[in-house]
């Protein structure tokens, strides 16, 4: 059996001609750190630092929508939802769930992104 300890790391992909754009995405509207990639890694990403885990972006081309997609617990998601919205971000309604607050929205890139507040 795996024991598990905490999560470490999510990846997502961008279009390497659209890396740049995905740094001022995550830095400027969603409000990321960027943070030290080790450069012996030997190709193109950036990487993020949320409090308790870290968002890669790598470098590949745009596949088609699915339902996979990464999830994040804020404090106020009705601050959330305006921030986003007053940058041109759209949101996506997600069914309800008892015990939370939910909505989900996609990057430039076409990575699904949910936010979620516990009530």
């Amino acid at each position: 059996m795996i024991s598990f300890k905490r999560t470490d790391h999510i990846h997502i992909c961008v279009p390497e001609e659209r890396l740049e754009e995905a740094r001022n995405f995550y830095t400027e509207v969603i409000g990321l750190p960027e943070k030290y990639r080790p450069a012996e890694l030997n190709d193109l990403g950036i990487w993020f630092q949320l409090p308790d885990v870290e968002l890669h972006i790598g470098v590949e081309e745009t596949h088609p929508l699915t339902i996979r997609h990464t999830a994040f617990e804020v404090n106020d998601l009705e601050a959330a939802r305006t921030h986003l919205q007053q940058n041109g971000v759209e949101i996506q309604k997600q069914r309800d769930i008892a015990g939370r607050k939910r909505f989900s929205f996609l990057d430039p890139f076409g990575n699904r992104m949910e936010l979620l507040e516990y009530i």
